[in-house]
């Protein structure tokens, strides 16, 4: 395994806090980092896109601030959405190369001139895949690291034991791994470790933090469910997905019986007779990975991430 030298000395635990569509702001993303673990959020969090200057200076600032040589701030990333739909890359792309974000965390396809930009202004680059395939494209089109999005993640999850996902891209890859799917705890933190990835990546934990931006029913719903209330469909947003059962429930809709989607005719408002189309996902479908069932209330993020450190210090191979 191999820890790049961003994060040597700076982090509390090997924790990626994913960048949560809605919820990740700066409130959230400043308290993971001075508390030990990588900090995120989507650049589309920022809304209208001017925001995101703002943002981005704000957190700069207050982590420079609150830096000490004894106990220094973990870095934080940005996630940019590579896909051709997102018009406001170049414009996010820019503000980042003017705060110098350490951390790029890239999605929905891998850009070579995206991973050159940043290692021009000494960022890094990990890109989050589900299965081999998109992980070589991805490093050969020059990303630093991979995030392993396995079977049990919360949103876009892909379908792969973490197990074998991370057993295989060891095979071939020696670089940085975070993985992602059901850690919602410090000795499921430890196995991600144990398997042979650097770094856990972990979100759907985060949801039910006070500094996250999500109703309190959603923040509720995560510490009241377990792995059972997941459900796994493709039908709010094209792409398959875990969400929240109850969220499901709440707007009428049965999660035993979905449909499948047509990603091509989409619709997230009202048909063309004027009828409610399916719901929203993320304002009205919650997303949540298998993991919530070691959380068990709405707490500060310093709080969860010292309860993290503490079962992952402690966890050890029990007697034979």
């Amino acid at each position: 395994m191999s820890m790049p030298a961003l994060f040597k000395g700076r982090l509390s635990i090997p924790v990626i806090g994913s960048p949560l569509f809605i919820i990740s702001v700066p409130d959230l993303v400043i308290a993971q980092c001075k508390a030990g673990v990588v900090g995120s959020f989507p650049s589309l969090n920022a809304r209208p896109p001017e925001l995101l200057d703002e943002w981005l200076a704000r957190i700069t600032e207050e982590l420079a601030a609150y830096d000490h040589p004894d106990k220094p701030s973990a870095p934080f990333a940005v996630n940019q959405i590579v896909h051709k739909s997102n018009n406001r890359l170049d414009h996010d792309m820019q503000l980042c190369a003017k705060y110098k974000v350490p951390m790029i965390i890239s999605s929905l396809g891998a850009r070579e001139e995206l991973n050159q930009a940043v290692h021009g202004w000494g960022g890094i680059v990990f890109h989050d895949v589900i299965n081999q395939k998109f992980a070589h494209k991805a490093i050969e089109k020059g990303a630093d690291g991979l995030i392993l999005v396995a079977a049990g993640a919360g949103g876009h999850a892909g379908t792969i034991s973490p197990l074998a996902f991370v057993a295989e891209t060891r095979k071939w890859f020696d670089g940085p791994i975070a993985l992602s799917g059901a850690i919602g705890n410090g000795k499921a933190i430890r196995a991600a470790r144990i398997l042979g990835a650097d770094f856990a990546y972990i979100g759907s934990a985060f949801i039910a933090t006070k500094e996250a931006n999500a109703v309190e029913k959603y923040k509720e719903m995560i510490a009241g469910s377990t792995a059972d209330d997941i459900v796994y469909s493709n039908l709010f947003t094209g792409v398959h997905g875990n969400y929240l059962k109850p969220s499901i429930l709440a707007a009428g809709m049965d999660p035993e019986n979905l449909p499948t989607s047509d990603p091509s005719k989409m619709n997230f408002g009202t048909d063309a007779s004027g009828e409610r189309a399916k719901p929203k996902a993320w304002k009205e479908i919650w997303g949540s990975g298998q993991g919530i069932g070691s959380v068990d209330g709405i707490i500060p993020a310093a709080d969860l991430i010292a309860r993290f450190k503490k079962e992952y210090d402690e966890a050890i191979d029990p007697p034979l």
